[in-house]
């Protein structure tokens, strides 16, 4: 089902330029996902990561997601068409707070259903907050998305908000620990939406991943 990512990818910065946005569906389950081929390409993190930040400024504009002060804003999965080429997908976070007595029991079920059985997902990026050392929350959530199989990317966010030796420091703790495992480390971003780095970087790489199918 899952195509390998190079991690060897070149990078070309500013060839790829989104000229639409658009949203397409909110579905609660797999079963209501719509019916496409394009490649998919999903987003997730704990919560207060940055996501709706970052997708934001990924497309450059300001409207795309919803930035929320409170923890566990989104809670469905949200596809939106970028230039009728490639999806993006804005999924629900991890360790979100409660909206419910059994709502995160489901939106977790939810999330790993796509993620472990969308057959167009190109790849998920990983959001990671670079201010911290390791949380285990994070650690648990991508043994147990290298354990599906999945193609993925760690994109380390809110990059401005720490000096640059403690941010590679807490990235290098967390390869450390990849490599504890016996994995092999993923494609690693670094970005910032205030700053707007790492943007380029990303949409490079999806480029480069669309041209690989």
């Amino acid at each position: 089902m899952f195509k390998r990512i190079d991690r060897g990818y070149l990078a070309h910065p500013g060839r790829m330029i989104i000229r639409s946005a658009t949203f397409q569906i909110s579905a609660p389950d797999l079963a209501s996902c719509p019916v496409s081929d394009l490649p998919e390409f999903a987003f997730i993190g704990r919560s207060n990561v940055g996501k709706s930040s970052l997708l934001n400024m990924l497309v450059g504009g300001k409207d795309l997601a919803k930035v929320s002060p409170a923890p566990g804003h989104t809670q469905l999965i949200n596809f939106f068409s970028m230039d009728k080429t490639w999806s993006l997908v804005d999924l629900p976070g991890y360790g979100f707070a409660k909206t419910g007595r059994m709502a995160p029991d489901r939106f977790q079920e939810m999330t790993a259903t796509y993620l472990t059985a969308r057959e167009n997902l190109a790849c998920v990026f990983v959001l990671i907050d670079s201010r911290h050392t390791p949380q285990q929350i994070d650690l648990d959530f991508l043994q147990w998305l290298m354990d599906a199989g999945a193609p993925l990317a760690l994109v380390f966010t809110k990059t401005d908000m720490s000096k640059p030796n403690q941010v590679k420091k807490n990235i290098d703790l967390f390869e450390a620990q990849i490599s504890a495992w016996g994995r092999e480390i993923p494609v690693v971003f670094t970005s910032s939406a205030k700053t707007k780095s790492g943007r380029w970087q990303l949409l490079e790489f999806i480029e480069q991943t669309l041209g690989c199918k």
